[in-house]
């Protein structure tokens, strides 16, 4: 389905009945990142997962900002007349959920974020590195939008108070640190550390990210 925007037309797909949960992607990538969570997670809600302004079947930008992207999601609530959808946001998508959240505290009922950070300081230095002298050759929008934002303070996490989980691999490209310092800077937010897990292992396509939402989202979403 496609929905006009901010100027901009998003694509995103509805699936199941109840509840209803947002789910967002990462950089470069599409909502068919979660082909393996959506058809579990519509058993119990109605999911809406989007493809963020400039990638996959959504219309193209010159450029990318964080916050143009969470008030994409705060239109797509409006528009739609969502009640309290619970969302979900996994790396880019997980900052896009922290800025939205702290910029509508009433608009989501929980969040759930993974991977994501505060600042491009966040990053493991030997991840940070390759990605910047790769920009310098090709200068590509998107690795720039991760290269120079987000900017996201305590004090705007310090606005959120709804339910929130985040959540981490041990072997995230993102350092502990900041993941610490996300949910630290939350009140009553939940930090899970995932043994083992890099950034993507437990989210893209994979069986293990739904039972930690399904938890979460059963308590917490309306």
């Amino acid at each position: 389905m496609y929905i006009q925007l901010n100027g901009q037309v998003i694509y995103y797909e509805k699936t199941g009945e109840g509840s209803p949960v947002i789910l967002v992607h990462g950089n470069k990538e599409t909502h068919k990142i979660f082909d393996v969570l959506i058809p579990e997670l519509s058993k119990k809600h109605t999911v809406y997962a989007l493809d963020s302004r400039g990638h996959g079947n959504s219309s193209a930008v010159s450029e990318y900002h964080y916050t143009d992207m969470a008030g994409d999601v705060a239109a797509f609530v409006d528009a739609l007349e969502l009640a309290s959808p619970a969302f979900y946001g996994f790396s880019d998508g997980g900052i896009i959920g922290l800025i939205a959240a702290s910029r509508y505290p009433a608009m989501f009922s929980a969040l759930a974020v993974s991977g994501a950070n505060l600042t491009p300081l966040g990053w493991k230095f030997f991840t940070w590195l390759p990605v910047w002298l790769g920009y310098l050759r090709k200068r590509e929008p998107l690795v720039r939008l991760m290269l120079k934002e987000p900017h996201i303070t305590r004090a705007d996490l310090s606005q959120i108070t709804i339910p929130v989980l985040v959540l981490a691999g041990s072997k995230d490209i993102i350092r502990k640190s900041e993941t610490r310092r996300i949910a630290a800077s939350i009140p009553n937010a939940v930090l899970k550390i995932l043994p083992d897990e890099n950034h993507f292992s437990y989210v893209v396509r994979s069986p293990k990210l739904f039972p930690l939402l399904d938890e979460f989202f059963s308590e917490h979403s309306y």
